[in-house]
């Protein structure tokens, strides 16, 4: 076991002080131990986990994205909220993780052919203990599209049990033009896997 994913057991630290420590552990239990899958957590989920690792749940039973805005890694602000109208991409991703690098160009390729359909993509950057670090990986890959700076993986735990929730680095999610969520992988992605799951939520009317 990792040190990310031990409990900080020593004993004389005061409550309030464990309570955020707390907080910033489970983001960084739920980023770096992840396993992968397609579990949405516990609760009535509704959605349908496929056999290619794509879940997807039908329109009218979708929940709405959390509030997901802040800090840009280009030093901007970001509101998710604000594409309501588009259909919306959402990668959690960090620098240090071989996976999220080698589906990065996929990413960058599909979001430059996409963005005259109505498509945004967004990136939440999460456990890059600088901002220089994603900032110049983005640069490097010319990454055309805004990350969230996530270093404690805050926003990921927005998300509600049981939703299609971001659980292991990468993630990706599709979030539908009424701001709803309606897709999700654990994996790193392909050109034709992201295709396969932003097409069916972009032909939506």
């Amino acid at each position: 076991m990792s040190a990310a994913c031990r409990a900080d057991q020593r004993p004389n630290r005061p409550r309030a002080v464990l309570r955020v420590a707390g907080a910033a552990l489970a983001a960084l239990v739920l980023s770096a131990c992840g396993s992968g899958g397609t579990s949405g957590g516990g609760g009535n989920s509704g959605f349908v986990s496929g056999k290619d690792g794509i879940s997807t749940v039908a329109k009218g039973s979708r929940d709405t994205a959390p509030d997901l805005s802040g800090k840009t890694v280009d030093g901007k602000r970001v509101d998710v909220a604000d594409y309501k109208g588009k259909v919306v991409v959402l990668n959690v991703w960090g620098s240090w993780c071989p996976p999220c690098r080698a589906e990065t160009p996929n990413l960058v390729k599909v979001a430059k052919e996409t963005a005259a359909e109505g498509v945004q993509f967004v990136g939440i950057n999460t456990r890059d203990a600088s901002i220089s670090l994603p900032r110049a990986f983005e640069k490097e890959q010319g990454v055309p599209y805004p990350s969230l700076y996530d270093p404690t993986g805050k926003l990921m735990l927005r998300f509600k049990k049981g939703t299609l929730n971001p659980q292991t680095i990468p993630s990706t999610i599709v979030i539908d033009r009424d701001g709803k969520i309606a897709a999700r992988t654990l994996q790193a992605l392909s050109e034709d896997k992201l295709h396969e799951m932003l097409d069916p939520v972009l032909a939506e009317k």
